[in-house]
C-alpha cells in the first residue's frame, strides 16, 4: 500500500485499518513461530505498511494542533 493510497482514507477509516493491519501482523509472526508461515517477505511488508499508516495519523495530528495554534 502507497503512502498516497493511505491519504485518501479518513482518519476514522485509517484507524480501522491500523486496528485490522496490527492483527494481520500478530497472526503472521504467530504463524512464523510455529513454521507454518508461507511468505516471509510478508511480515515485513505489513510492517511497512503500520509505519506509513502512522506516518499518515501523525502528519494529520500535526496539521490540526498547527491550525489550532494559528487560531490563538
Amino acid at each position: 500500500m502507497f503512502a498516497s493510497e493511505i491519504r485518501e482514507f479518513t482518519t476514522e477509516d485509517l484507524q480501522y485499518r491500523l486496528q485490522e493491519t496490527r492483527r494481520e501482523l500478530f497472526n503472521l509472526r504467530q504463524q512464523w513461530y510455529s513454521g507454518s508461515l508461507q511468505d516471509n517477505n510478508r511480515i515485513r511488508a505489513v510492517r511497512k505498511d503500520i509505519a506509513r499508516m502512522l506516518t499518515v495519523l501523525r502528519e494529520r495530528e500535526l496539521a490540526a494542533t498547527e491550525h489550532k495554534g494559528d487560531a490563538v
